[in-house]
């Protein structure tokens, strides 16, 4: 467990200190996907559902995501983020999401970008769930990032 950098040698978990780092623009973009029935996309597309319109709702709650990701997750530094751009776009059978995450900091905005695409189709699923309680939240991952020591970096099959 020694060389992954949230672990110390004897195993606990602890935040990585990256006050040595140069601080440098970091983006990072992450996808997911909502599958749902056509005649649920449809609505969602519409707004007519009970809760009212999804697509602006889930936008706005992937960007809140984003910003609170370390209260989310334990060992995120929190960053000064300075633009986040959450697209939802219903279509066919799926609701396609992508966040992308952008600061000028000491360590990566990845973890940001996830959490935004996670928040924005959880918020989706609740506005769903009265119609579809078999909508499946699924394929959420990081498909670029750059900036950093490790340098920019695209999924193969994004």
């Amino acid at each position: 467990m020694t060389d992954l950098s949230h672990y110390r040698a004897d195993g606990a978990a602890h935040m990585v200190d990256v006050s040595a780092k140069d601080v440098t623009a970091r983006e990072a973009t992450a996808v997911g996907v909502l599958r749902t029935r056509p005649d649920v996309v449809a609505r969602i597309a519409s707004g007519d559902l009970p809760k009212g319109e999804a697509v602006a709702t889930a936008r706005v709650a992937g960007i809140l995501g984003a910003k609170r990701t370390p209260d989310l997750v334990p060992l995120c530094h929190p960053l000064p983020i300075t633009g986040v751009d959450v697209d939802v776009v219903p279509h066919d059978d799926v609701v396609d999401i992508t966040a992308t995450v952008r600061t000028r900091g000491r360590t990566g905005v990845e973890m940001e970008a996830l959490t935004a695409v996670t928040v924005a189709g959880l918020t989706v699923y609740d506005m769903i769930k009265a119609v579809d309680r078999e909508a499946v939240l699924t394929d959420v991952r990081v498909v670029a990032k750059s900036g950093g020591r490790s340098g920019d970096w695209t999924r193969e099959d994004a």
